[in-house]
């Protein structure tokens, strides 16, 4: 029998052991992935209160909002979480490249048979 968290419509987010959901960022106008995150109970509240991308940087051990030091801030445009809710799906409006080498998506390379392969 399928929990309520998987098919009722209450908010219920299922945080890990160590308080994290997983947070995929994708462009509302191209639908590019642009990256890939981790929100504690905090960064989700703040994400939804502010409607502007915060995160949890797990090296840092604090909230992070995107953007905060380059001015790259991402609105969010729509939330959206999985069946059993452990993972969130921002769907924003970029004010510049997502990731922090520059490059507009952290996906900017493939994975080749010799190794990485930049994306052109």
């Amino acid at each position: 029998m399928p929990d309520d968290r998987d098919t009722g419509l209450t908010l219920n987010p299922k945080f890990d052991a160590a308080g994290i959901l997983t947070a995929v960022v994708t462009d509302a106008a191209t639908g590019a992935l642009l990256m890939v995150a981790h929100m504690n109970a905090e960064a989700f509240a703040a994400t939804r209160a502010t409607g502007e991308a915060t995160f949890f940087s797990r090296s840092r051990g604090r909230l992070w909002k995107k953007g905060e030091t380059s001015g790259n801030v991402m609105r969010v445009v729509e939330m959206r979480i999985d069946c059993d809710q452990d993972a969130v799906w921002l769907i924003v409006e970029p004010a510049g490249p997502a990731c922090h080498t520059g490059a507009e998506s952290c996906f900017f390379r493939r994975i080749g048979e010799d190794g990485l392969e930049p994306l052109t």
